[in-house]
């Protein structure tokens, strides 16, 4: 299957406290391990930038799933929290909790429209049966 679309990353320096930036020029920034991770803190980081992306694309697939099924939204958002936890083996997991906000919408309607955008979202699908990824729909 050909790709739509691939972004290119590259880390340099020392991993969790070195740099990354992208071929497209977009993205060029210093990384630092979390102070809550027994870094310094003071720059961005992985999970900061997953995070990011989660949401965005998150958002793209509710807007997408909303305009398939001629619903309208208006002042729409999607947090994204990404949970660093140990795994018992010395090593890490990732779980995700997903805040959906959308107003003047019944629950009803907007927990199904969360729900069929994590059917489409890519980040979902890449993640989905990997990790822990939690949905909370509200209106405010």
């Amino acid at each position: 299957m050909n790709p739509l679309y691939t972004a290119e990353a590259l880390s340099t320096g020392a991993g969790r406290n070195g740099h990354v930036t992208t071929t497209s020029g977009t993205i060029s920034l210093d990384l630092a391990t979390p102070k809550a991770m027994g870094g310094s803190g003071g720059g961005a980081n992985p999970e900061e930038l997953f995070a990011a992306g989660y949401a965005a694309c998150f958002h793209s697939a509710l807007q997408m799933v909303a305009r398939s099924q001629k619903a309208t939204l208006t002042d729409t958002s999607v947090g994204s929290l990404v949970h660093v936890l140990p795994n018992g083996d010395g090593g890490f997991v990732l779980a995700v909790t997903l805040e959906v906000v959308i107003p003047e919408m019944a629950h009803e309607q907007a927990q199904a429209l969360a729900e069929a955008a994590h059917k489409v979202c890519p980040y979902s699908n890449a993640t989905r049966g990997n990790i822990e990824v939690t949905i909370n729909v509200t209106d405010d």
